[in-house]
């Protein structure tokens, strides 16, 4: 049993009422609401009652707790509304960070949804005829400029959504043939036959890891066969004793067996990368004129658009695909498509490349980093008046997000170092910072890779690393 003294402190512990009529206190709730400030003030006293029933605390706390409660409550309150989602600087030197997501927008991309998104829009209206529209449309426009004639497309949320809906629409209860060294697991832990699986499709995999031929497709196709599925595996490669059936040869099958042929491209690029260092990404304009009568893609990887799954090829298939009940539970809303409008905006008229990040990421040479890296690193030193060590490195570039696996980009990347500090010490402090930085540690070394820092963050980050300097060791 608590001394008498301790339960004399416990039970004069202030009455909620009581302190809600503290002039500090009964400002918050006109500012904040009184429900909010109760709220708060019902945890912060109980929190006190622990303190002293703990015998860790006594007169003298409270005294302090009652100075000090109306900031600790504005504290609280204020807390309560930080957010978690904000922006970040990604120096990691990962272009498609799905972590960091994905990647930024371009401008026009933004600018639609500035000009959509706080008021009324034509999303489902058709303005011509005066009535109820289709919000399909608003892609279609758009994609078909850029795909073969008669293809049309379809958005959805996320390009496993594509797949998820593609496969109900076009193979629910009957089977879906497809290599097993195509049976990819993508990010979080999701695989092909999981997604088959709740498309309510039958999985028919043929072939071995490493080798799959045409015969191993024709030999298990039957009465229940819906469809030939042919899975870019975006995040991994097989190489050595491999063979896999080209996109070409499995589309003649397929005419010859009367079956549609569906490829997932995953990461979805809509130029030719290879001159940019990525290969073995071809564009989705290539896999529908190879002859795909269905391909799917994300919008917001390599594309360089918002997060969305499309759908693209035959019209009979992709009109089937929209009037499944499930499109509905899959599809995006305004911001989605003005983000995509504006994205696709800057390949019909040629200019993406120059426009979307994604791609001027790509396209920025090692000796441009290197100067930029050079700039940065004189940057840091004088800022920090010699106290943080900065140099620059040769280094590489990573594409990331589940496409190239196998390829890497020549960087410079910049190098920063502080005596008695670790390299964790360091990513930790960049990374408490706001906005945080997200460098990455290579050898026990703190690097960062301006590849994927914009030239008006430069200065910011430049700030940053010349800062640990004066930040304490956390560890």
């Amino acid at each position: 049993m608590a001394p008498p003294s301790r339960r004399l402190l416990l039970r004069n512990l202030p009455k909620i009422d009581a302190l809600q009529r503290l002039p500090g206190v009964e400002a918050l709730c006109t500012a904040h609401g009184r429900e909010r400030v109760t709220e708060t003030l019902r945890i912060l006293v109980e929190e006190l009652r622990q303190e002293l029933a703990g015998e860790k605390a006594g007169q003298e706390r409270m005294d302090i707790w009652m100075e000090q409660l109306a900031e600790s409550v504005e504290t609280r309150l204020q807390e309560d509304l930080h957010t978690l989602l904000q922006p970040a600087i990604n120096a990691t030197g990962v272009l498609v960070h799905t972590n960091l997501g994905r990647v930024p927008l371009a401008a026009r991309a933004i600018e639609r949804m500035r000009e959509v998104a706080g008021v009324y829009s034509t999303l489902e209206y058709d303005l011509a005829k005066g009535c109820r529209g289709s919000r399909s449309v608003h892609a279609q426009r758009l994609l078909s400029r850029l795909f073969p004639g008669g293809v049309e497309a379809h958005v959805v949320n996320n390009n496993a959504a594509a797949v998820l809906l593609a496969l109900n629409t076009l193979a629910e209860g009957k089977e879906v043939v497809v290599s097993r060294g195509e049976l990819v697991e993508i990010g979080g832990s999701f695989r092909i036959p999981d997604v088959m699986r709740k498309g309510q499709a039958i999985l028919r995999e043929v072939g071995s890891t490493n080798r799959t031929r045409l015969s191993d497709y024709e030999e298990a196709i039957g009465p229940q066969t819906a469809l030939l599925l042919k899975v870019h595996t975006s995040n991994y490669r097989i190489v050595g004793f491999t063979a896999q059936v080209p996109l070409p040869e499995l589309v003649r099958l397929g005419k010859r067996r009367g079956l549609p042929v569906m490829l997932d491209q995953g990461s979805g690029n809509l130029l030719d990368l290879a001159p940019r260092g990525v290969k073995d990404e071809s564009p989705a304009q290539s896999l529908l004129a190879q002859g795909a009568d269905l391909v799917t893609f994300s919008g917001d990887k390599l594309l360089g658009g918002p997060q969305a799954g499309i759908l693209a090829g035959r019209s009979d298939l992709i009109e089937r695909i929209r009037k499944n009940p499930l499109s509905r539970a899959l599809r995006v809303d305004k911001i989605t498509y003005a983000a995509l409008e504006g994205t696709l905006q800057a390949y019909v008229t040629g200019r993406a490349e120059e426009e979307v990040p994604v791609l001027r990421m790509l396209a920025e040479t090692a000796e441009s980093l290197k100067a930029r890296a050079r700039r940065c690193s004189d940057r840091v030193r004088e800022l920090s008046a010699g106290r943080v060590v900065a140099e620059i490195l040769p280094g590489s570039s990573l594409v990331g997000g589940g496409a190239a696996p196998l390829e890497e980009l020549p960087t410079w990347l910049l190098a920063v170092g502080c005596r008695d500090k670790s390299a964790n010490d360091l990513e930790e402090a960049l990374r408490r910072r706001r906005p945080p930085v997200i460098a990455r540690i290579q050898d026990d070394r703190l690097v960062m890779d301006l590849r994927t820092v914009p030239i008006d963050q430069e200065e910011e980050l430049a700030q940053a690393a010349a800062a640990l300097g004066e930040a304490r060791a956390t560890r």
